[in-house]
């Protein structure tokens, strides 16, 4: 294992943001824990260069400083970014401005993996030891073999991205990946709105009417109670009791007594909870923010999606790519339904788009021969 530094002083992590800036790529990767606040708990930030590998103490120090760098033409490695993109979003208030992760090009190298210790035990030979993946990262000081763990999370990054780069130019498919990583990068990460957080709660198609008012109120006042506490909104308000409060509102403190999961000895809120409960049920129609709802047809188009989904799978096969990495059921139901999808942009366009959108048309159809698919083109001549 390499040497690294750990920083835990404002001017030094400055003066490392300052080498990040002036570098042509570095790898980055993310120490937190989400299960006790109202927002991540960003921990630790390993980063490497080509000379140095460094562990900064984000409890220590101030991270905004880490967008400099991000705003730079210096490339972020990362592997499996999309928390930590979050997260940096969280900390810094932007992401790296050019990035490439690891996962998404091993995908398109054929990998299904996404292990970082065996892409890297794959590609470059080298085993890597993840004995502290359920390390509490916010101790201090942390022991050292967390510290080597997390060092090794980033110690070999650059030379796996040059490997997989490398890999995907003499295959034709770097730029498929860059789309991949940029679409990643670029994702919306704007809290939801407050009124649509009742959307997640399972069981929210069995609410109709007045329930769905009072589960609307509710989710968002448990929200806005969890961000001011910084706490886990379920751990003010579980999804159980929130469901049970909106089919069945209670009207004073005996009622919730009845209510399944809710331990008032505990709940400390009754009134503001009674407030939410009645705002709810008194919530006018056209203020209920509803779900999507499902295309009315879309039973009609099984059979379309089925086929689709057919050519799809084949069409993986053949460029060794995870079924799932070129399109999902939903994206060849949005495409039969004429909705956006995926398979309609970029390089999947390029590759089955156009031909699912022949099947859908009816301008190209399939036949069995032997145990392959074949697309036959049915345009008039």
């Amino acid at each position: 294992m390499a040497n690294f530094d750990w920083i835990a002083d404002q001017t030094e992590f400055d003066a490392l943001v300052d080498e990040l800036s002036e570098a042509s790529a570095y790898a980055l990767d993310t120490e937190f824990h989400r299960e006790r606040t109202y927002l991540p708990q960003l921990a630790v930030v390993q980063l490497a260069t080509l000379n140095r590998i460094a562990l900064v103490d984000t409890l220590a120090v101030d991270v905004h400083a880490l967008g400099r760098a991000f705003d730079t033409d210096a490339v972020c490695v990362m592997h499996a970014g999309s928390q930590d993109l979050e997260i940096l979003q969280l900390g810094t208030g932007t992401v790296p401005r050019r990035m490439f992760d690891t996962q998404i090009a091993a995908l398109f190298c054929g990998y299904r993996t996404s292990s970082l210790g065996k892409l890297v035990e794959g590609f470059l030979g080298v085993q890597l030891d993840k004995s502290s993946q359920l390390t509490d990262w916010t101790r201090r000081p942390l022991p050292d073999a967390d510290l080597r763990y997390a060092a090794s999370d980033v110690a070999h990054l650059l030379e796996l991205r040059d490997t997989l780069a490398g890999r995907l130019e003499e295959r034709g498919r770097l730029a498929w990946a860059e789309e991949e990583i940029e679409r990643l990068r670029s994702k919306d990460r704007t809290p939801p709105d407050p009124d649509t957080l009742w959307w997640k709660l399972r069981g929210k198609t069995k609410l109709n009417g007045r329930a769905r008012g009072v589960a609307q109120e509710l989710a968002a006042w448990r929200d806005q109670v969890a961000k001011k506490q910084n706490r886990p909104p379920r751990t003010v308000l579980s999804d159980m009791p929130l469901l049970a409060l909106a089919q069945r509102p209670a009207r004073n403190i005996e009622q919730l007594k009845g209510v399944r999961n809710l331990d008032l000895r505990r709940f400390k809120q009754t009134d503001q909870l009674l407030a939410a409960i009645e705002r709810g049920a008194q919530l006018p129609k056209e203020a209920v923010r509803l779900p999507p709802k499902r295309p009315e047809n879309i039973a009609d188009v099984d059979g379309v999606v089925a086929l689709c989904l057919a050519w799809l799978a084949q069409r993986a096969g053949e460029e060794a790519l995870d079924m799932s990495v070129l399109g999902t059921r939903d994206d060849v139901t949005s495409l039969v339904l004429h909705q956006p999808s995926r398979l309609s942009k970029g390089w999947r366009d390029t590759l089955v788009g156009r031909e699912l959108r022949a099947i859908i048309d009816g301008t190209a159809g399939l036949r069995v021969n032997g145990t392959k698919l074949e697309l036959l083109d049915r345009a008039p001549s």
